[in-house]
């Protein structure tokens, strides 16, 4: 398990600011986790999120797509979606509510039969 710093150790001035950074764009990804049974976040120019798409398109899986910038533009507001999952990486995807990690995690999960098992 990671280290979470206490919200005791966080001043109280500053814990509206992190609640609050780009809420907008958590709130999103929220409601599109809690809507579909798949979910990938990603941004443009990155291959990954592209690789991930690949698999479930070719297993006929369907899934929401969520895009934020490129490696050029919004990453500040991409910054807000690492904090709130703790995953540093783009594509984040989601499986039935559990953020299950990247499209590499996502193919290990595919060719040892777990996906299908978390998507019965």
């Amino acid at each position: 398990m990671r280290p979470i710093l206490e919200e005791a150790r966080i001043h109280t001035a500053v814990r509206e600011k992190i609640a609050s950074w780009h809420a907008d764009m958590v709130g999103e990804v929220q409601a599109a986790v809690a809507a579909n049974a798949v979910v990938i976040v990603g941004m443009r120019q990155n291959p990954s999120p592209k690789h991930a798409r690949k698999l479930l398109d070719v297993s006929r899986i369907p899934y929401k797509y969520l895009e934020y910038g490129s490696y050029f533009s919004q990453w500040r507001r991409r910054l807000a979606l690492k904090l709130w999952t703790g995953w540093p990486t783009f594509p984040m995807i989601f499986v039935k509510g559990t953020l299950i990690g990247g499209a590499d995690d996502l193919a290990r999960l595919q060719h040892s039969g777990e996906l299908a098992k978390l998507l019965a």
